[in-house]
């Protein structure tokens, strides 16, 4: 398969990320006046995910690709800072909160060793009232909307937060997330990525959780870093997602009952668990039955209309939308554009 015949291939079952994250990843190289088309290239993926904001793409895919740039680069800052992190800082920077007896400790721990390698960010970690909060602010020279910066807190927060949740072995639900910049166009994957309570336009990033679980023993050690280092550092980008655990279930479930209009309660009689316990879990993940219905929707659309020649309204029966036009409108507000349009160009790019 050629790699312009490639955009938004994301089997319905298959967790995606936004091409906007792609954009983030690549912009530090841009900006140093390389040309990124050949790493989209070697990975298998179309060049217009450089252009294309709301393109899709499959989250292995993304995790290859991160791993390549790091490689290309050796830095696994991706030239984002204003000095290169070289590859092993993300070893180390394991190792050293695998050392903290709780998961306080090892947020402590993150503070002082990213205090030592990224002089352009400050992490801290504490309490604030009642919940526990991670705060990082910057003192990058750059436009708040710059591509650059906004990935960077992206990634950063990505980072620390996904080890988090490995050190302690369970999802850590983040009740609310301001960030220091305007809502980019994939702000919708936040939901599934952070938390669905994320707040735009602040003057540094917080995210708050409940306090509670600063006290959370870590329950890896120094060979368990040694295993979890196998595919990293891009496999962080595959862990401890909303739209995984519980809400991974209940995807498979609506994406093999797509007509079916399945509520909660049905769900959750197919999964032989009670509705309290169902919701008590996607709480857990910072997930809701809502977001990720949606989100399957979006991404059978995606791969539906640009890979088949099936008529559009029979794909908004397929997904459960009782009018082609509300499918109409939901299109619009995931691509930019009309579903008839959107199938053109993805047919285009495949010759």
């Amino acid at each position: 398969m050629t790699p312009r015949s490639r955009p938004n291939t994301v089997p319905p079952r298959q967790a995606s990320v936004a091409g906007g994250f792609v954009v983030g990843m690549l912009s530090g190289l841009q900006a140093k006046g390389l040309d990124a088309r050949p790493l989209l290239t070697a990975a298998g993926l179309p060049a217009t995910l450089l252009t294309d904001g709301r393109a899709r793409m499959p989250l292995a895919d993304y995790a290859a690709l991160y791993n390549r740039v790091v490689a290309t680069l050796d830095d696994e800052g991706f030239g984002l800072f204003s000095v290169p992190l070289r590859r092993g800082v993300f070893e180390f920077l394991c190792r050293s909160m695998v050392g903290g007896r709780t998961l306080g400790e090892a947020l402590a721990r993150a503070a002082d060793f990213l205090r030592l390698v990224l002089p352009d960010f400050a992490l801290n970690a504490g309490t604030e009232g009642p919940a526990a909060k991670i705060e990082i602010t910057a003192t990058l020279a750059m436009n708040r909307d710059d591509p650059r910066r906004v990935f960077a807190f992206e990634w950063l927060l990505r980072l620390v937060h996904g080890l988090s949740c490995w050190l302690v072995g369970r999802s850590l639900p983040l009740e609310s997330v301001q960030f220091p910049y305007g809502r980019p166009a994939h702000a919708d994957d936040y939901a599934l990525i952070y938390t669905e309570h994320a707040q735009f336009g602040g003057e540094h990033l917080v995210a708050r959780f409940q306090s509670a679980l600063l006290a959370l023993p870590v329950v890896r050690d120094q060979e368990s870093v040694t295993r979890f280092l196998e595919g990293a550092p891009g496999k962080i980008a595959m862990l401890y997602r909303r739209d995984h655990e519980m809400s991974r279930q209940i995807r498979d479930i609506l994406a093999a009952s797509l007509t079916e209009g399945l509520s909660l309660e049905d769900v959750a009689d197919r999964l032989h668990l009670s509705l309290r316990t169902v919701q008590r879990r996607l709480k857990q993940e910072g997930a809701s039955f809502r977001a990720v219905k949606a989100a399957l929707r979006r991404d059978i659309a995606l791969a539906r209309i640009g890979h088949s020649a099936r008529p559009i309204a029979d794909i908004a029966v397929e997904l459960g939308y009782a009018e082609s036009s509300a499918f109409f409108r939901a299109f619009v507000d995931w691509t930019g554009e009309a579903p008839t349009s959107y199938r053109k160009k993805a047919r285009s790019l495949t010759y």
